[in-house]
């Protein structure tokens, strides 16, 4: 696996109350942080955070304007916090992008840099958002990638089941959290 870091995507409290569908994703996303952090695994989180009047927000980018509209995403607004449930520890790092993707407008290249990290491994809220543009961007920067399927969420569970089940496997290892965690345990 590398050097690896697992990279906790826009689990943030207003994201968890439109996505979560009562199955358990916030034990199980717990469960493979607590793992990391006892393999000594780096977890970085990634927020979604946009400065007090959207300077960074075009208006010809529907989803940036949809989600400006709804409210979301303001930086220091309470729902734009990591939900508490999954909340980072000392040691963690958190990075802040403004777009999709987890290396659009953060420092996240320059800290995994930093950290030698060579692969990553991939949970969030949504399959379909976060974790596919983040998935694309690291296969151009030649990341060893894992995604743990049970550890992503969207609010399409279709979606979510044709992007983890059909097109991941092609450019990364897909895993539960379970069968992940046996994989990075001590042998």
């Amino acid at each position: 696996m590398g050097n690896s870091a697992l990279l906790v995507m826009d689990v943030q409290r207003d994201v968890v109350a439109i996505a979560d569908d009562g199955s358990g994703y916030l034990p199980r996303l717990r469960k493979a942080i607590d793992g990391a952090r006892a393999a000594g695994i780096t977890v970085i989180y990634v927020v979604l955070g946009l400065r007090p009047g959207d300077p960074e927000v075009s208006p010809r980018n529907k989803v940036m304007t949809n989600a400006v509209r709804a409210g979301l995403f303001i930086e220091g607004a309470p729902g734009t916090e990591i939900h508490d449930d999954v909340a980072p520890q000392h040691g963690d790092v958190v990075v802040t992008k403004r777009r999709g993707s987890a290396f659009s407008g953060s420092d996240l290249d320059l800290v995994l840099r930093a950290r030698d990290v060579d692969s990553l491994v991939l949970t969030g809220i949504a399959t379909s958002a976060v974790v596919l543009s983040t998935l694309w961007r690291a296969v151009d920067l030649d990341f060893g990638l894992t995604v743990l399927a049970d550890a992503c969420l969207d609010t399409d569970p279709e979606v979510h089941r044709m992007l983890t089940e059909k097109l991941f496997p092609r450019w990364a290892d897909v895993l539960t959290v379970e069968e992940w965690l046996k994989a990075i345990e001590p042998h």
